[in-house]
């Protein structure tokens, strides 16, 4: 049976529980004051793919992207409380009738991954669960320079971080328009394998949009065959250009936890959307609807008297939400919002998140197999609760 591993030495990870849920984080006092800080984008001549051939291979889209590509350690103390252990038949004859006391102890834990420069004065891009619960992480730049970073903010929904470290006229890699991305394109992922620092694989998107995996709460993942293994979270997912489309997350196995060829990364330009809300504000702010919802199977198309097998199944409705507030029912299907295509429960949820707490969005639903519009009021999501995933 194939397990998701996720691709850090130690994976822990936090998972958001909710549509709509996803708001965290330690907020830094420069994003509060409301600075404006630069992520460089690609222009339209950005690039090295000219100079990409047979007998340089991609070492000019690999050059200019690597020095960008960091190594970030984490580690968190755990504190053991003393505990008291009754005895049993066994061990009454080895500590008598009180049993035994284990004393308290500590234990530190650390957790290894990869990072990207987005910023030349030291912002940093990583996954959520590389950072292991602490807010100190370390930076191991490819000149070996080291840095104490600190956390200026952190989505859970989406496993982004953003980190700061003080330094200037860093190396940055800029982001790219991930939507552009196809099945077959090539790419690259640099990261910090097994701690060997900037390491390079090669492959190709295998598919776009993967979801449904219990990774994230917001999943539209890029698949990759390009090698990705524990140390690979957070690093970077290039195209042939050099340019960020990507942040490497996780892995699919069979058992061992190394690559097998099924490796996930977050697109760039929800990573982009994120990391731009936390440098403005130190946290990430979504919509709301405040339903559960389900994906509609082919035994839903008789029941709801349905025309085709897609949209979202609303299963739940929290009471006095905006959903409720609006007259969704539970059994309605929601086909479209704002006249764009819901295929599936996934799709929902992603459209929902990327919204603005306060708008209002026009819900197509079918009832007893009629068609109606429903206005809808999103509030705000409720905050993220951090989960640990399966490791």
């Amino acid at each position: 049976m194939n397990r998701i591993h996720i691709a850090t030495s130690t994976a822990i990870i936090a998972l958001a529980i909710a549509l709509g849920a996803g708001t965290l984080a330690g907020a830094w006092a420069t994003a509060k004051m409301g600075k404006k800080i630069p992520i460089l984008m690609a222009s339209e001549d950005t690039g090295s793919a000219s100079s990409v051939s047979f007998a340089n291979g991609f070492a000019p889209a690999v050059k200019g992207a690597i020095p960008a590509v960091v190594n970030v350690s984490a580690q968190k103390v755990i504190h053991h409380p003393g505990e008291h252990i009754a005895p049993d038949p066994f061990s009454q004859q080895l500590f008598g009738d009180e049993g035994f006391f284990i004393p308290p102890s500590t234990e530190r834990e650390k957790s290894l991954g990869s990072g990207v420069i987005v910023n030349a004065d030291g912002y940093i891009l990583t996954n959520n669960h590389v950072l292991n619960g602490t807010k100190d992480p370390k930076i191991l730049l490819g000149d070996k320079r080291e840095f104490q970073a600190r956390v200026v903010g952190a989505d859970p929904g989406t496993d982004i971080a953003v980190l700061k470290v003080d330094a200037h006229n860093l190396p940055v890699l800029p982001f790219g328009d991930s939507s552009k991305l196809e099945t077959g394109n090539f790419v690259l992922a640099i990261g910090n394998p097994f701690g060997l620092n900037q390491t390079v694989t090669l492959g190709i998107v295998s598919a776009t949009g993967r979801g449904g995996l219990g990774i994230e709460n917001f999943e539209d993942f890029i698949q990759t065959d390009a090698a990705i293994n524990p140390g690979n979270s957070g690093g970077a997912l290039i195209d042939e250009h050099g340019n960020l489309v990507g942040i490497n997350t996780a892995i699919i196995s069979e058992g061992g936890g190394g690559n097998q060829g099924i490796g996930l990364a977050i697109p760039g330009n929800m990573v982009r959307n994120v990391t731009e809300q936390i440098l403005k504000t130190g946290k990430v702010t979504r919509a709301w609807l405040g339903v559960s919802i389900q994906p509609v199977i082919p035994g839903d198309k008789k029941i709801f008297k349905l025309g085709g097998i897609q949209g979202a199944l609303v299963n739940g409705v929290v009471p006095r939400g905006p959903a409720a507030n609006a007259g969704v029912r539970q059994g309605d299907v929601i086909l479209a919002v704002n006249g764009q295509e819901i295929t599936d429960d996934r799709v929902l949820q992603l459209k929902i998140a990327s919204m603005t707490p306060g708008t209002e969005a026009k819900l197509t639903v079918v009832r007893n197999g009629m068609k109606q519009d429903i206005m809808a009021k999103l509030a705000e999501a409720p905050p993220a609760k951090p989960q640990k995933g399966d490791g």
